[in-house]
Order: structure tokens, then sequence, then C-alpha cells
């Protein structure tokens, strides 16, 4: 393979590039403020990008998306991931949600929640974790379900069910079967968010950022029994094939906001001055840009070769796990040394920086923290020579 933008990629490629820092980039001013203005201005950039045919480019074609194969969407989503909002003005937050509505929703859960996911008429939200167990090992979870009748009802406590306060469902990891094996034991039940019973307690803010965290009680929720999304005992097998792409959509996005930070820190160095010299003439400086440069090109040839995996239709785990745990890191540690470069304007709002910190900080523990990650590809690895084989890198 070539890790250059195929050429086929680059117009599309080039045209959302256009789209980020043009548009998107000098709009996150008024989107951070929150408020009928921020809305406005989101459903303006929304417009834009289902004008310009750069709506949803991620979502397979027969689902109104623009079917673009998943190896191509890597070299669109990093330049997407430059803001935070890139995901909300080109339609590609609801990615993960729609594949797996895709994949398993009946029908009638495709034309209630599907369709209108897609064209971002609604906004989709999902419960797995819980404060009260550690969500590392996910067999621990408490909230249940019971069939009564034609409905389960669903008691339960879940957090950090992100954007829960403006969804119109929420896709809820739950136990319904008893007597099963844990990992059998799971069933991905669809709870319309006005539901009685389902009760937002707060929205937590993550590292002083307000993002629609939400923790969430289900008290006696009541759902028909159609709701369930798959078959039951399947949630887990349902949330592997959601969260196994998820992972690496956070990869690429990461790219995006690494190659944003190295540009503030390399104009940074060449602009700034002390002692009448530019900081690029420091070495330590220079090293900066070498360890930046360096993490930035193996976490992109890491996740190039992930999603080349995923295209061949590899599950890619060890290839997933590796590239989440490295990702993260490298993304915190460039913006880190960009803040260092901008000194004590990088802890202040007037660059990006301070936000961009915050949020690649929280990489490291969202869809599995680096340690449960750091182990499945370790166990994975040794598994291959404790059944006499190897690990050769060149035929992976």
């Amino acid at each position: 393979m070539s890790f250059a933008v195929p050429d086929h990629v680059r117009p599309i490629r080039d045209a959302v590039h256009a789209f980020m820092t043009e548009r998107v980039e000098p709009a996150e001013a008024v989107l951070h403020g929150g408020g009928p203005a921020a809305a406005t201005a989101l459903d303006e950039l929304r417009a834009e990008a289902k004008k310009e045919g750069l709506w949803a480019l991620g979502h397979p074609r027969e689902l109104g998306g623009g079917g673009m194969p998943f190896l191509d969407y890597v070299y669109v989503n990093e330049v997407q991931g430059r803001s935070e909002f890139g995901q909300l003005a080109l339609g590609t937050f609801t990615l993960q949600d729609s594949l797996m509505l895709h994949e398993h929703a009946s029908p009638e859960q495709r034309e209630r929640y599907l369709d209108p996911l897609v064209r971002g008429d609604i906004w989709p939200s999902f419960a797995m974790t819980e404060p009260a167990v550690s969500s590392s090992d996910p067999t621990q979870l408490a909230t249940a379900a019971v069939l009564d009748g034609g409905e389960w009802v669903i008691n339960g406590h879940k957090w950090f069910t992100t954007g829960a306060s403006r969804a119109a469902y929420t896709t809820v990891m739950c136990r319904t079967e008893q007597d099963s094996p844990p990992h059998l034991a799971f069933s991905m039940i669809l709870v319309p968010t006005d539901t009685p019973g389902y009760r937002i307690v707060r929205e937590t803010p993550v590292l002083g950022l307000d993002g629609a965290h939400c923790e969430v009680r289900y008290e006696d929720v009541r759902v028909p029994a159609a709701n369930l999304l798959g078959p039951r005992g399947q949630g887990f097998v349902i949330a592997q094939q959601r969260l196994g792409p998820g992972r690496i959509f956070h990869c690429m996005r990461w790219l995006g906001q690494a190659q944003r930070a190295f540009d503030l820190m390399c104009r940074r160095l060449n602009d700034r001055t002390t002692s009448g010299r530019p900081l690029a003439a420091k070495q330590l400086m220079r090293r900066h840009v070498f360890d930046s440069y360096a993490e930035i090109q193996a976490a992109r040839l890491l996740t190039l070769n992930a999603a080349e995996a995923i295209d061949a239709g590899s599950q890619a785990r060890v290839e997933i796990g590796a590239i989440k745990v490295v990702g993260a890191r490298m993304l915190h540690d460039v913006i880190d040394r960009a803040i260092q470069v901008y000194g004590a304007a990088g802890l202040t709002p007037d660059t990006p920086l301070d936000r961009m910190y915050r949020h690649a900080r929280a990489g490291r523990i969202y869809d599995g923290p680096d340690e449960v990650h750091i182990d499945a590809v370790g166990r994975r690895i040794l598994g291959e020579y404790a059944a006499g084989g190897n690990w050769e890198f060149g035929l992976r």
C-alpha cells in the first residue's frame, strides 16, 4: 500500500480541508459559546456541507451517505478531525450508531431511527458505562431489563452517556439473561429519551469542559419488546462491532488535531523571537519538532495499517488496540509541546490548545483505558507464540 493520499481521494479531502479551515475553525468561538447563536451557526455549517456534497461521507451510500470505503475515509477523517466540531458540521458524528443500526436494526427501527440519523435530523446516544462498577470489565454492569408481557422494564444507573440531553434515543446495554455465561447475558435495547422513568441526573463536565456527558437513571423504564436491537444475549457482540471502528475513528480525528497543534507550534517557533533570534534557532525547540514529527508519522502509519486490515475484512483487534494507545499518547504529547512553545499564552483560550489538551487527556480513558488495550494486545500476541506460531510484522 501507499501511505500518500490517493489521487481519487485528494479532491474530496481538499474540499473538506478548505471547509474545516475556512468555515468550521473560524466559527469555533461562537460554537463554544453555546446557546441560540451556536445552534444557528452549526445549522448553517450543516446546510453548507450538504449543499457542497460533503455530508455524511463515511456513511454507506444506500443510507444516503457518501459511501467512502473505510481506508479512503481515513484520509478525509484526519482532516475533519482538526476541530471538535468537524464531525457535527459534516454529519459523521452518527457514524458508529448508523453502522450499528444498519447491521442489526429491524425495518421498523430503521425507519424510526436510522434514516433520520443519517439526515442529521436526530441525535443518538449510547449507554454502557456505569459509575458503580469498573467498566473495564463490562461483565460487571448492573443495569438490567426484564420482560413483562410485551415490554422490557429497565432499571439501572449509567453515566458518560454522551449527548443524552439532546438525543432522541439511547441504545442501552443491559443484562437480560440470568443463567447465561457473562458475555452472553447482555442485550442492547433502544430507549427513547422521552420515556417515563428515563431521568437525566446531570451533565458531567470533563476536565472543566461541558460535552453533554450525561449521568442517567433508569427507573422502571418501559419500552416495547420490539425495541430489542439484534438477538437477545448478543449485546457484547454488537458492542464490539460498534466500538472497534469507533476507536479507529477517534485515531483518525486525532491525526487532524495533532496536525493542527504541529502547525501552531512550528509557526510560533518561526515567529517568536528571544534575544533577537527566533525560537526556531534553539536546539531544544527543534527537538520538539523532531519528536512531534516522528510520533505523528508513526501514529499515522499505524492508523492506516489498522484501516487497511479492517478494509480487508479483519477484526484488527491488535492493530486497533495498539493505535488507540499510541494515538492518544501521541496527541497528548504533541499538544503538550505546542503549549510549551507558546508559554503562558498556550494555557489560555487565545489558542485552541487549552481545549485540545484536555480532550487529548480524556482520550486515554474513553472507549477503554490504555491499560486494557495494552493488556489485550500483549495477550493476543503472546497467544500466537504459545500456540507455536509467531508475530511476523511483514506478513500481517
